[in-house]
């Protein structure tokens, strides 16, 4: 009997110590966050899929603004193709008309050339002894008798007199309706630009309103996020908290050796319940509990100032951002204000240029077609 007893005594403290250290391994299962946590976080897959969705819909939206503007685009590029088909059909249109009222054939000096009734008008060979048409070769008519040359001078003075006011008139006429032309022209241009700067301003209000809505959706999400966060943090600080005052007040981890006494005195002593520990080995694993405690706190505040920081850094993105896009749409602003007014001084120039040109061409036509009338005469 006393060789037996201090074997089996033996094999119970292997068992025990055996068990200790799968106690041991379990704890430390138990209280590793990394291998505690099983499957994946399917609030914070649910939240990204939610920020995707709503990324998406404000991407669509903006897709469907820039649709909508370039369509009211092209309808005004169409409108004004349009109008200036118009203009142009309608000056063709003037123009015959102008030709067939005022630039007939038959009014045309040179008519008498290209009359196709120029044989059925025309006369005899000769009418009489005095007839003009009478060439040198027929004796007819001789130097020195032009009896009508006189009257015939006066005639052409006349004619002149009346091409060069016709001319002069036609010339005011054309003048002025190129002046109300253009005075048309600009009015529609500058209605048109003042309808291009309230589309503008209708387009920064509306990207302003979503810059700011989204701005609030954003501010709304992150309070809502760090106030889930940290109802979550208290009611998992408070469960562990929980679970460790349990685990500390159980029999388990507390050890108890009331426990281990059998219900018979053949087996005063269970041996799967029985807990050889001292009160230092107590103390060791409550202060071993201590500091794990202390650790996922630590671990805890860490990962509350990386939350909050990613938090600052995103802020801080969008707010750049937004001064980005408003440094943009100041330079195109300030862009479209130098065009236009490079235009507009463009635009001055060549009317100038125009007015110029068709005053020289008009100036010069007069005398070159007396001259040329009046050599042919002297002919």
């Amino acid at each position: 009997m006393n060789g037996l007893g201090p074997q089996r005594e033996l094999e119970e403290a292997a068992a025990l110590e055996r068990r200790r250290r799968r106690e041991l391994l379990r704890r430390e299962r138990i209280f590793n966050p990394r291998i505690r946590t099983i499957g994946i976080d399917k609030d914070a897959l649910d939240a990204q899929v939610k920020e995707r969705k709503i990324q998406e819909a404000i991407e669509k939206a903006q897709h469907e603004k820039f649709a909508h503007d370039m369509k009211k685009n092209d309808r005004l590029m169409c409108l004004l193709e349009e109008r200036q088909k118009n203009e142009i059909k309608d000056l063709h249109k003037a123009l015959n008309e102008f030709q067939k009222n005022f630039q007939k054939l038959e009014t045309r000096r040179e008519f008498d050339l290209n009359d196709p009734q120029a044989l059925k008008k025309d006369r005899p060979a000769r009418v009489s002894d005095d007839d003009p048409r009478c060439t040198i070769s027929g004796m007819q008519k001789f130097m020195g008798e032009d009896l009508n040359y006189d009257q015939r001078m006066k005639f052409q003075k006349e004619q002149i007199r009346e091409w060069s006011l016709q001319q002069q008139k036609d010339l005011k006429n054309a003048l002025a309706d190129q002046k109300l032309a253009d005075d048309l022209y600009d009015k529609f241009r500058i209605q048109l630009d003042r309808k291009i700067m309230e589309e503008q301003r209708k387009e920064e209000e509306s990207r302003r309103d979503v810059c700011a809505a989204t701005k609030t959706f954003n501010r709304i999400q992150a309070a809502e996020l760090d106030h889930k966060n940290e109802l979550e943090k208290a009611q998992k600080r408070k469960d562990d908290m929980d679970e460790i005052t349990c685990l500390l007040q159980g029999d388990f981890l507390s050890e108890n050796p009331d426990q281990a006494i059998g219900p018979s005195s053949k087996h005063p002593v269970l041996v799967d319940r029985w807990k050889g520990m001292n009160q230092e080995q107590l103390m060791a694993i409550r202060h071993f509990q201590k500091e794990q405690a202390l650790e996922k706190q630590r671990e805890r505040e860490q990962e509350r100032r990386r939350d909050a920081e990613w938090d600052r850094q995103r802020v801080q993105a969008a707010r750049a951002l937004l001064l980005w896009e408003r440094q943009q749409q100041r330079q195109a602003r300030v862009q479209r204000q130098d065009l236009d007014v490079r235009n507009a001084e463009l635009s001055q120039e060549q009317k100038a240029k125009n007015i110029y040109l068709k005053e020289e061409e008009y100036s010069n036509i007069p005398t070159e077609e007396f001259y040329a009338q009046f050599n042919t005469t002297t002919r």
